[in-house]
């Protein structure tokens, strides 16, 4: 026998001794009682109830979340701030009326009077209060912007999970984006503005008209990744209805792209407003607006002692505009479920 089959042969000895030398734990324990080899595990109701019980909320936790960006919060009180100040305003004491011409003693029309303690905001070119003007313009200005926002919302938000979801609708939902996406918005704001005669109404209809298209389609594409995800598809096996599909499994996924979308239409809808006013197709010039007011303001740019009368409106929109900026993406990202785990 060569070493080397001598030392295989001594290790496998080896092993064999240790291996009888161990005890099976069937042997181990063969002799033992029942009573000695199981015993009951003792029950903590309270216990049980907290480890099945989870105190978390959806909206709860997006609060949470938002309120801790300090920034957003500051944004957030400027708003309410502004939004309230709008419709206190007019019922302050000694506040003036938007659309009368003011005169002195003497008669004649106080025109471009600069700021002073009687005219906060100083006088525009024909003897009207600016302070007011500016602040019943904001409550036009945001009275389209919302009006806008929400049957851009809505609107737009059922056609793109209908598109996004029942695919017998897609080709039809398909060429109707088409349709109004290959006519540009501001040639069909010009044409309704032409056709209807100019007011509120009239602008949002023509702002709603086309306003749904990019939140339809947005929906829509969000809807298509995750709509054949095993939850969905559970779902439909268990014959859950569309509806409830929809509104229980798509749409909750949905809610911080809908509000960063809302947030971001309001500007958008008071922006659209200025720039068919700047074009002159906009509000009659008798109903106070942001848009009529920077109009009015930009013809006097050129003039340094005037310039007061483009500088508040143009204040005012870049607060509202910001502010809903900034809120609108902070509270996307707080309605985001993975950022709850922070």
């Amino acid at each position: 026998m060569t070493l080397h089959g001598l030392k295989s042969s001594q290790l496998e000895g080896s092993l064999t001794a240790e291996l009888k030398k161990q005890v099976s734990p069937y042997e181990q324990y063969r002799g033992l009682s029942e009573e000695e080899l199981f015993t009951e595990a003792s029950v903590d109701e309270s216990n049980a109830e907290r480890a099945g019980y989870s105190n978390y909320s959806y909206w709860g936790a997006t609060l949470r979340c938002f309120f801790q960006d300090k920034v957003a919060v500051f944004f957030l009180v400027v708003i309410i701030s502004v939004l309230l100040f709008t419709f206190i305003q007019p019922l302050l004491p000694n506040q003036k009326d938007p659309k009368t011409i003011y005169n002195d003693a003497g008669g004649v029309q106080i025109i471009n009077q600069q700021p002073d303690s009687e005219f906060w905001f100083g006088t525009n070119s024909i003897g009207q209060d600016l302070w007011s003007r500016c602040w019943a313009g904001t409550r036009t200005s945001l009275g389209i912007g919302f009006a806008v926002a929400s049957v851009e919302a809505v609107l737009g938000t059922l056609i793109g999970l209908l598109w996004g979801y029942v695919r017998k609708l897609d080709t039809f939902f398909t060429e109707l984006y088409n349709i109004f996406d290959n006519v540009p918005q501001t040639l069909v704001l010009i044409l309704i503005s032409y056709i209807m005669n100019p007011g509120v109404g009239t602008i949002i209809f023509a702002l709603c008209l086309t306003g749904w298209l990019s939140m339809a389609r947005f929906i829509r594409n969000m809807v298509v990744i995750i709509r054949d995800r095993d939850y969905n598809l559970a779902s439909r096996c268990l014959g859950t209805t569309t509806g409830r599909i929809i509104s229980r499994n798509l749409l909750p996924y949905l809610v911080s792209v809908i509000a960063l979308r809302v947030s971001l239409a309001i500007p958008e809808a008071i922006g659209n407003e200025v720039f068919v006013t700047y074009i002159g197709i906009g509000l009659p010039t008798d109903i106070p607006s942001l848009g009529n007011l920077v109009q009015a303001g930009r013809l006097l740019m050129s003039q340094p002692n005037l310039r007061y009368q483009l500088l508040f409106p143009v204040l005012i929109l870049a607060t509202i505009t910001i502010s809903l900026y900034i809120v609108g993406n902070a509270f996307a990202d707080a309605a985001d479920p993975k950022n709850h785990l922070r």
